[in-house]
């Protein structure tokens, strides 16, 4: 199932990176009632930019103090730790020891019982509308969590006809809460951080529909629209313009496995794929026969068809960059940095997860997007067939 799928009906936020700027300060005061003298720490685990940050704060007499610096208004977890350990079931626990808050700039009090079964948040408005977003969504959360669970067993079993049942059940779920929910909420909420956050979940980590992004970003305030993570989005909008079906595909320069610059416009001619992968990216190496049998079966096919790898792997993993290619018979050419996400084409290309490919005809105009098995075959015969 999709990440952003599961960041959503789990509320695991979807943080994006973001560049460096300056902090604004937070504090966090905090009392735990009924909890006697149980509790010895309450942690907090939040992002700013693209750090994740983790602090705590030691509770005396119920009160805790946690201070720190955000960039922009951001969504945290809080964490109690008992002074021994009580026995109690996990998932008991997670409900009991944890509660999330939404930080912004300023004083935040935060005061709960029995431990954050029960949990009261003032000083945040950006708390409070995360609230009013979790009670919109909650009549929809017992379904998405099912079949999260459903989708896993099914997984364990390897019963794959169930998984992609499942998996299509939960996309149109997720398309229907999307319109009825996500859309409305930041439609009517322009000027809230959360919109933002709402829209980080919507857009997700792969390819965007600017179709429904880009109206939606327009609709935030101009306020939001400074903060890192709303410029990140823009960049994706101005991304996946540029790389939109009939645009001709930005050039490029990028080494050979042996180390001689290869330049895209130089591959014009034949059909071209231009395939981001890693030698450590499970989906990507389990996509690699179908991109094989695709070269082998349309390479000397009307005017062919070849591909271009550009692998995302790291600076010292050279040696597990050519074994992957040499394992999984990637009889084409093949470039990288070895800069891992930082990859130079990746970054041009918006790339932010993989496998991603794109199909470019003879003159470098892109004409697919993200095609895998059948549908790489279906779009190849139908432009190489005889």
């Amino acid at each position: 199932m999709k990440q952003c799928l599961l960041g959503i009906w789990l509320l695991i936020p979807v943080f994006c990176t973001a560049q460096d700027n300056k902090g604004l300060p937070f504090t966090i005061s905090g009392k735990l009632n009924d909890v006697k003298d149980t509790i010895g720490w309450v942690y907090i685990s939040y992002f700013n930019g693209s750090s994740r940050i983790t602090d705590s704060a030691k509770v005396m007499n119920g009160a805790y103090k946690l201070k720190g610096n955000i960039e922009e208004p951001v969504l945290s977890r809080l964490t109690a730790k008992p002074k021994q350990e009580t026995g109690t079931e996990d998932a008991v626990k997670n409900e009991m020891y944890s509660a999330t808050v939404y930080l912004q700039h300023g004083d935040i009090k935060v005061e709960s019982h029995n431990v954050f079964n029960s949990i009261s948040v003032k000083g945040s408005k950006a708390n409070d509308d995360f609230r009013r977003f979790e009670a919109q969504v909650q009549p929809y959360s017992d379904s998405m969590r099912s079949y999260y669970y459903q989708f896993s067993s099914a997984r364990q079993a390897g019963n794959t006809p169930l998984m992609q049942d499942i998996q299509t059940k939960a996309m149109t779920l997720e398309s229907y809460i999307k319109e009825q929910v996500f859309q409305p909420f930041i439609r009517n909420n322009p000027s809230s951080p959360v919109s933002l956050f709402v829209l980080q979940q919507y857009a997700g980590n792969g390819e965007i529909d600017i179709n429904l992004i880009e109206p939606l970003y327009n609709a935030l305030a101009p306020e939001l629209k400074k903060y890192n993570s709303a410029i990140e989005i823009k960049e994706r909008i101005d991304v996946d313009k540029r790389t939109a079906i009939g645009q001709l595909a930005m050039d490029f320069t990028q080494n050979d496995t042996l180390d001689n610059p290869v330049k895209l416009s130089s591959l014009r001619g034949k059909y071209l794929l231009v395939d981001f992968w890693a030698s450590w990216c499970g989906p990507c190496r389990q996509e690699n026969p179908n991109v094989v049998k695709a070269y082998q079966k349309y390479k000397n096919r009307g005017k062919g068809f070849s591909v271009l790898g550009v692998s995302l792997d790291r600076q010292d993993a050279k040696a597990a960059w050519l074994k992957a290619i040499h394992d999984d018979r990637l009889t084409w050419t093949h470039v990288s940095d070895l800069q891992f996400w930082n990859n130079a084409v990746a970054k041009l290309y918006g790339i932010q997860s993989i496998p991603q490919n794109f199909l470019l005809d003879p003159d470098g105009r892109i004409i697919g997007k993200n095609l895998r098995g059948d549908e790489l075959d279906q779009k190849l015969e139908e432009v190489l067939g005889n």
